[in-house]
Parts: structure tokens; C-alpha cells; sequence
């Protein structure tokens, strides 16, 4: 009698992609990472918070410094044949400070951030962070919610820069660091926050 097969189902970018154009809006999120389907759960309120205002801050810090262009997820991440990504949050290259044809692939990020969330922090703090590590995307962030710190990951790193006071990033051809105040930043997005003007 054959016994059944306890290899795990390696999935393809066409089985993803009839996942995704099968789901009725844009969760769960699939993505793909060397044969492995990470299955993703609709986001939180206070994650959706974090996205924005962490989306809004780079956006500003772009316009002054025009190296890179904001995107928030998902958005149909390819870094190599065999993986499919929906990063919560990225920055892509904006060549000469101009904004790439938005009829071409998404380029390289220059940074991304995932928001863990209990459906996705395996995902988030092992799988796609060795993934871009390996892929040499320059700067990889973890915000994580709970511990209202940052994560900071470089293609090397063994360990992470835990950020709980500032996060800084300096993206090449800027003349001036990204500079968050992260105590701030979360005080901004905590339950019963006051709305404030920019």
C-alpha cells in the first residue's frame, strides 16, 4: 500500500497569481517564497494607522529628498523567479527624481517595511526577512505595534537594530537623513489619540 507523501506542495507564481485573482479584494494577501505560499490575514485598525502615518512621514521626507517613491501594499513585488511579494509598505527608486512608468514592474525597493501582526510575524521576522536579506534589498523594517519599536535589517545583519527612540534611514544620493521620532510616532496612533493638523 503507498504511503502518502508528506513532502510539502510546492506552489508556483501561477498558482499564486489564480489565488490572487481570485480573492475578492486585496486580503488574504499570498505571497511566495522559494515553492512556500505565506497566507495573510486582513490587517488591523492600528495596523492600518502605522501603514498611513509611517507612509505619510516618508512621503514628506521624499518630496525634500527625491530619491525614492512611497507605495503602500499591496503592491506585486517580484525580486527573483520563484517569489511573489505584498509588502505592506515599500520605497522604490525614482530614477533622476522622477517617478517610474506606471506600466513597468515594480524596480528594487531601496526599503521595506512589514507591520507584524499575530497572522504574519513568522512570515515577517524569518521567512521574508532572510528572503530580501538574500536578495540584497537595502534596508528591511519590522514595526512592531505591540512593542512599538522598529526592527532594522540590512542585507549582513545577523542581528536586527532594534529602533525604540529614533529610526533613521539614509538612502544613497540623499543629502539628509529620514529622521522618526518613534515614541512619537506611536503616541500618534495609540487608541484615543487626538487627531492633530500637519
Amino acid at each position: 500500500m503507498p504511503m502518502p507523501s508528506t513532502q510539502p506542495r510546492r506552489w508556483s507564481e501561477d498558482d499564486v497569481a489564480r489565488l490572487v485573482d481570485a480573492r475578492p479584494g486585496l486580503t488574504p494577501r499570498y505571497e511566495l517564497v522559494d515553492g512556500e505560499l505565506l497566507v495573510t490575514s486582513t490587517p488591523t485598525n492600528r495596523h492600518q494607522r502605522a501603514l498611513f502615518e509611517l507612509a505619510v512621514s516618508l512621503r514628506a521626507y521624499l518630496m525634500e529628498q527625491p530619491v525614492g517613491e512611497v507605495f503602500v501594499g499591496p503592491v506585486d513585488l517580484r525580486l527573483r523567479p520563484g517569489t511573489r511579494f505584498e509588502p505592506d509598505l515599500c520605497v522604490v527608486p525614482a530614477p533622476n527624481g522622477r517617478l517610474a512608468n506606471a506600466a513597468d514592474p515594480i524596480p528594487r525597493p531601496l526599503l521595506i517595511c512589514e507591520a507584524v501582526s499575530p497572522s504574519s510575524w513568522r512570515h515577517d521576522r524569518f521567512t521574508k526577512r532572510r528572503a530580501f536579506q538574500r536578495d540584497r534589498v537595502p534596508e528591511y523594517w519590522i514595526l512592531d505595534g505591540d512593542a512599538e519599536t522598529f526592527e532594522v535589517w540590512h542585507p549582513d545583519d545577523e542581528r536586527a537594530l532594534l529602533a525604540a527612540d529614533r529610526l533613521t534611514w539614509a538612502p544613497d544620493g540623499c543629502a539628509a537623513p529620514f529622521d522618526l521620532d518613534v515614541r512619537a510616532f506611536f503616541a500618534s496612533i495609540a487608541d484615543g489619540a487626538r487627531l492633530r493638523r500637519r
